[in-house]
């Protein structure tokens, strides 16, 4: 398939262009691949997740799918892809528990951009060895989509293996949706059969939790902010805000302010509060969250949540901020 999509491509928009997709999809995918084995690293995310479901109908166990849990995803998402893929698709599923190996890398590390580095080097690491656990793996699957090749000219590896070493070599790269739009992946996703958590997933950082832990990231601070954020995305979802707000998260900042929690003083985080829309994460507007809503959010986390007795609000827009904090 060529990279550049053509003016006559239907909008995939009905189930019907879905699975007309689907089954052009699959004769290729069978057809460059025969009996051949892929290697696809599935993050979870709507992409991979996409590519894994297509893979696992055309080549079923051929397809090797290495789950890392680097410690920095959300709240229950390792388990959920053991749940859909390996126990649900049966799929052939690598899961590693890398969690120690990537805080003890990035344990004392406080500036942004040297966390990111760590964060996606460890991954190349960690899937390079498993990579050459495995014997006659032929391809490399990737959740590439258009987007990404209009943003980075001629299509390069995803950022999570690009950096793979030349003694790993593939005889090429399956890239089954790399001429879709993300609504467009989504509909193949639902087409596919994904749950609808993680078909309309929102968008998440390579880093994970990473870049919303500001600061050098601590095992306890990285808890709260993976409790906090899972009772925001619990509150917005009974509110009916669940895909209708295009990204929401908490943050937990690296410093402590004075409280009172139980009678007594306490010294922890304060959690804060971001949720935005956009179309196109240029620029992005702030969600207006009900003030009856705020408060029972507020509630839970500082009720519920070891370590934080604070809870903000982000009022700012993009510009001048950014979507994410680091």
């Amino acid at each position: 398939m060529a990279d550049v999509r053509p003016e006559s491509m239907e909008r995939i928009t009905t189930p019907e262009l879905a699975r007309k997709f689907i089954d052009e999809q699959l004769a290729a995918v069978k057809e460059q691949v025969g009996d051949k084995k892929v290697l696809l690293a599935l993050s979870g995310g709507v992409d991979s997740s996409v590519v894994a479901a297509l893979l696992i109908k055309a080549i079923g166990k051929n397809l090797v799918c290495v789950h890392v849990n680097h410690g920095l995803l959300r709240k229950g998402e390792p388990e959920q892809v053991i749940e859909v893929f390996r126990n649900q698709m049966d799929a052939n599923l690598i899961y590693v528990d890398a969690v120690d190996r990537f805080l003890d890398k990035l344990a004392g590390v406080s500036e942004p951009e040297k966390k990111r580095k760590i964060i996606g080097e460890e991954f190349i690491r960690v899937f390079e060895e498993e990579a050459r656990k495995l014997e006659n793996v032929d391809f490399l699957a990737q959740g590439t989509i258009y987007p990404d090749i209009l943003e980075s000219g001629p299509v390069k590896a995803h950022h999570n293996v690009g950096g793979l070493p030349e003694d790993i070599h593939f005889e090429g790269l399956v890239e089954p949706i790399k001429l879709l739009f993300k609504d467009e992946v989504r509909v193949i996703g639902r087409e596919l059969g994904l749950p609808s958590n993680m078909v309309d997933r929102q968008p998440f950082p390579g880093p994970g939790l990473g870049v919303r832990c500001t600061g050098a990231i601590t095992r306890d601070r990285l808890e709260a902010l993976r409790e906090s954020d899972a009772i925001l995305r619990e509150e917005f979802a009974k509110a009916g805000l669940e895909g209708k707000v295009w990204q929401y998260f908490t943050i937990v900042p690296d410093y402590k302010s004075v409280g009172v929690k139980g009678g007594f003083r306490s010294f922890e985080w304060p959690c804060i509060i971001r949720a935005v829309n956009t179309r196109d994460a240029m620029t992005a507007t702030i969600e207006e969250i009900p003030y009856e809503l705020l408060g029972r959010i507020v509630a839970r986390i500082t009720g519920e949540v070891k370590g934080i007795n604070r809870v903000l609000y982000d009022l700012t827009p993009k510009p001048t901020g950014t979507i994410e904090w680091e």
